[in-house]
């Protein structure tokens, strides 16, 4: 069968991380959503997306094809019921479709003509940048118990000290020294080649990904994923960190979610907790104003390619489009736009090709090319979000 996944109504309310991927590549829990409906399904899929995104993200359509909800994790009840699914006919969760058949074209599709299938199981679903991190403790849980099912962990070192070992599972070249893990509280994953350097206190639910490293002394606390090839030391709460990003020093992250390719400079910090206690509002692209998020805890949400200056402030609930450089002194705006340079003092436009040349060098540091693919996403990206930028 030909599976393919689709943005759905959600991408807007997921920039600036839908700017770069689509809506099924952003990581929660351990798996991107795409790598978890893969390894539910046992085939490859291709995606629906923005037409700018599509030569990097393709689609392929075949004369029989399942199309599912990106916005939607799997888990086994909701698989089985996508797996028997026969010609024009659709599973619906409310009145959001999570799956349909179809033999047309999709632009021919009219629901009214499928045999609706109600769902009415638990599932997470994402909706929102903050469900990435606030639903993260459920997502790492159903992750560490379909990946490591009927799996043994490799032997843990016993420099460490362990708190409900059981739920500790290293993959295979996994490194961890005189460290402390508690899995008291959710699992703790460790991924493929990764490292956790001496003197870190990890607590769960946490998920440490391929090649990833926590530095010495790093403390990490639940619910908290740091993506591939990412560095992170510090404190880093309730967070995650999509892959190839650095938060390598000291200063606090927390109920934060930071694409691909960032870089969080020493001793930089983000409030999670206004002084007031106060629900937190956050910038809504779709809405283009700052919409309740009914969290007293949100930090910072920052797109790709983006990076701060050693002490870097951000206000409780701060969104930093793609390819930003801020800088101090002062707390930027809590509304930073895409291609964006400065400060509290004030901005400039970004250019692409200062960027990229930033990009090429970042990104070449993890044997990874810049193309010219790359090149022109983010050069489209620079052009939809000039609104923003009234410099």
């Amino acid at each position: 069968m030909n599976y393919i996944l689709f943005d759905g109504p959600v991408r807007e309310a997921l920039l600036p991380f839908t700017f770069t991927r689509p809506v099924a590549d952003i990581r929660i829990g351990i798996l991107t959503i795409r790598e978890k409906w893969e390894k539910y399904l046992g085939y490859t899929t291709t995606t629906i997306t923005e037409e700018y995104l599509s030569e990097k993200y393709p689609m392929v359509e075949m004369e029989e094809n399942i199309l599912i909800n990106a916005s939607f994790t799997p888990n086994a009840a909701l698989v089985a019921l996508v797996k028997e699914l026969k010609g024009n006919e659709a599973i619906f969760y409310g009145e959001d479709v999570i799956a349909f058949y179809s033999k047309d074209s999709q632009d021919d599709i009219d629901f009214s003509k499928f045999k609706q299938i109600e769902y009415n199981g638990e599932v997470l679903r994402i909706e929102n940048t903050w469900d990435i991190f606030s639903k993260n403790q459920e997502a790492i849980q159903a992750d560490f118990d379909f990946i490591t099912e009927g799996r043994t962990s490799q032997p843990i070192s016993k420099t460490n000290n362990l708190i409900n070992g059981d739920n500790i599972f290293l993959e295979e070249g996994a490194q961890v020294e005189f460290s402390i893990l508690n899995a008291t509280d959710g699992p703790i994953y460790i991924g493929k080649n990764a490292q956790i350097w001496e003197g870190s206190l990890i607590r769960g639910a946490f998920a440490l990904c391929d090649n990833a490293v926590v530095k010495m002394g790093g403390k990490m606390y639940g619910a908290t994923t740091i993506g591939p090839f990412s560095k992170v030391c510090g404190e880093v709460s309730n967070s995650v960190i999509f892959g190839y990003s650095s938060k390598g020093h000291e200063g606090y992250l927390g109920n934060a979610v930071l694409g691909e390719w960032c870089n969080i400079g020493a001793d930089s910090n983000n409030s999670n907790l206004k002084n007031n206690y106060a629900k937190v509002r956050i910038w809504n692209y779709a809405t283009e104003s700052f919409d309740k998020t009914g969290l007293q805890f949100c930090g910072l949400m920052m797109g790709d390619h983006s990076k701060t200056a050693i002490n870097t402030m951000f206000n409780t609930g701060t969104v930093i489009g793609v390819n930003c450089n801020i800088y101090v002194p002062g707390f930027p705006r809590n509304f930073v736009p895409s291609f964006s340079w400065g400060g509290a003092t004030g901005f400039s436009s970004y250019l692409p090709k200062k960027a990229f040349d930033v990009a090429k060098v970042m990104m070449a540091r993890r044997q990874v090319e810049f193309n010219d693919v790359e090149a022109r996403i983010l050069e489209h990206v620079f052009e939809i979000t000039k609104k923003w930028r009234k410099y």
